[in-house]
């Protein structure tokens, strides 16, 4: 494409380093096995939990039911994630991996509204409880949790969806070591308002492992900056690159939970760079600021034909 130094437009390039990001890694094989040992403690807690009275138990089965779910959905996200881009959709559906983070982070929220309204309940009308089955049954789930966590360990800095399952997995077994803290104190104390003391304590927990993540994926759906990356810092970059005068137009947004966007305009009265400069500054972008998905617009600065983008206020 010739640059035409009156054309405001200039000239549009996509700047791409050799590390440039091609989609969310697949976790399959951990979502399958965590799928499989979660659903299986689930069964096995709301049982236990009918047959001992304990709310605990069944808090805790609800949650666990919900971390499920949320890691179905997570999976599912991640296989979206990964189809190529059509003619609808020309970013794919990467952005299927922030709406399944923003759902679970919701839907936690409430199933932990109803556990807490049943445990204030319970707090106000003790009822008796199995502790031994309680211990038993929470001491297995300290091992669940344990191991599905550490199946999300490895990937839990890059991806929010993985950070998301490796915090409720590794919540989860904390939780659980409290029910089974609990069932020890109402065996040797006889104080059955511990379990639903413990409930309320569960409730507590998820509230605070998930508001992180419901914060986070709310800032990518409304295509705010992902954590981690300064404006400033990535358009003082820009503006000190070599026979860049201004720059404008400077977006920076989540195309899903592990890829990052940007567009901008540099103002070059010299002309287009060259595709070499291009190629240096999306591999420094990617190494200093994990953009992986640039798209730069040249223009030359022509006074008589501006570039009606050119203010920050106008997107």
């Amino acid at each position: 494409m010739a640059h035409d130094p009156h054309d405001h437009a200039g000239h549009t390039a996509h700047a791409r380093g050799h590390g440039h990001a091609h989609g969310p890694a697949d976790h399959g094989r951990a979502f399958a096995i965590g799928v499989a040992l979660n659903l299986s403690f689930v069964l096995a807690e709301a049982v236990f939990g009918v047959i001992g009275h304990s709310l605990a138990l069944l808090a805790d089965a609800g949650h666990n039911m919900s971390d499920v779910l949320g890691m179905l959905m997570a999976w599912g996200a991640t296989a979206l994630a990964r189809r190529r881009p059509s003619a609808r959709f020309t970013y794919g559906l990467r952005s299927s991996s922030i709406l399944a983070a923003l759902a679970n982070a919701v839907f936690l929220l409430v199933v932990t509204g109803g556990i807490a309204g049943e445990a204030i309940q319970r707090l106000l009308h003790p009822t008796p409880v199995a502790s031994g089955i309680v211990i038993g049954v929470a001491a297995f789930g300290v091992a669940i949790n344990t191991g599905t966590a550490l199946l999300f360990m490895a990937g839990r800095k890059g991806d929010l969806n993985i950070r998301a399952a490796f915090l409720h997995m590794a919540s989860d077994a904390a939780v659980s070591l409290g029910v089974v803290l609990a069932g020890i104190g109402m065996l040797f104390t006889g104080w059955f308002w511990l379990d639903p003391a413990v409930s309320l304590l569960i409730s507590a927990v998820i509230v605070i492992a998930t508001w992180g993540l419901l914060r986070d994926s709310l800032n990518l759906a409304l295509h705010g900056v992902p954590e981690g990356i300064e404006t400033r810092a990535v358009r003082a970059y820009l503006a000190a690159l070599p026979d860049v005068a201004a720059v404008h137009d400077l977006h920076i947004w989540a195309m899903s939970t592990t890829e990052t966007a940007l567009t901008a305009h540099l103002v070059m009265p010299n002309g287009y760079p060259g595709d070499a400069l291009l190629n240096r500054i999306g591999n420094e972008l990617q190494t200093r600021f994990r953009i992986d998905h640039p798209t730069l617009q040249v223009e030359a600065g022509d006074p008589a034909h501006p570039c009606a983008l050119a203010p920050d206020h106008r997107v």
